[in-house]
């Protein structure tokens, strides 16, 4: 004979349930932005389809398809106490906590060398600043909030064809406006033109008009000085993981003791 389920259960059901369509939304509000992002910048175009890979905003559509569809699969298998689409909502968070932890202990095993990637990857984007919009907005977010210029100094623009002192052109031997200690001329409008000829001052000369450290050193201070933000983040997102874990194996095995007593 089917009993019902104690009252604890069915709060742990409607909290999978709710958990999950708040982050199905959230999946599907990111998966938006991405796509907006790609047809905003007409991505689709012909002549642009082939560098779509590269895109950074089809990380946003694969991000936001992915949590919705694994989001959507926990909701809807609660919901219905579906028992498959629950033993694939676990079975993908299992692999999340586990794929983590491992990016965890890998990150702090290869700390020495992350510094590397980290500046290989901004001289890259150096130099396709003036080419790759994408690439030059998160360049100038960097450079603005940390108040820096380059990866190690400012002179690191000399990598880019349009900033480099043999260049032709107003750029030559400058740098971004975002380099700037004040981009504001007259304190409301913005000088473009702010770090023409930058690279040809010296260090006392250039500390007055742009940022003289490198974003990596920037980076690293911001890092340490939030190291207990960025773990606690962290272990409360791996928490919340587990708990689902929890709630959703709780749930299974409530669904497979009701079938069991019919």
């Amino acid at each position: 004979m089917a009993t019902n389920p104690p009252i604890i259960d069915c709060l742990l059901k409607y909290l999978l349930f709710f958990s999950n369509l708040l982050f199905t939304v959230l999946g599907l509000v990111v998966l938006a932005l991405g796509l907006w992002g790609l047809i905003n910048k007409e991505s689709f175009a012909q002549e642009k389809i082939g560098q779509i890979s590269t895109d950074p905003m089809l990380v946003f559509v694969m991000l936001g398809l992915v949590l919705s569809t694994l989001c959507l699969s926990g909701c809807v298998g609660a919901l219905r106490e579906n028992c498959c689409l629950l033993q694939v909502f676990s079975a993908t968070v299992l692999v999340l906590v586990a794929a983590q932890v491992l990016a965890a202990i890998v990150a702090f095993s290869l700390q020495g060398q992350i510094e590397g990637y980290l500046r290989s990857g901004m001289l890259a984007a150096m130099v396709r600043y003036q080419d790759d919009l994408d690439l030059r907005f998160i360049t100038d977010e960097i450079q603005i909030g940390l108040q820096c210029c380059g990866a190690d100094n400012y002179r690191d623009w000399e990598v880019n064809m349009y900033y480099n002192c043999s260049a032709p052109g107003v750029l030559s031997c400058g740098v971004p406006a975002t380099c700037c200690v004040d981009p504001l001329e007259n304190g409301t409008v913005w000088n473009s033109q702010c770090g023409v000829g930058s690279q040809q001052l010296d260090e006392f000369s250039a500390q007055s008009v742009i940022f003289l450290g490198g974003c990596l050193g920037g980076m690293s201070r911001w890092i340490e000085q939030h190291t207990g933000l960025i773990g606690a983040v962290g272990m409360v997102l791996l928490g919340v993981q587990i708990i689902t874990l929890f709630i959703t194996t709780r749930l299974m095995d409530n669904i497979q003791c009701s079938k069991d007593t019919r």
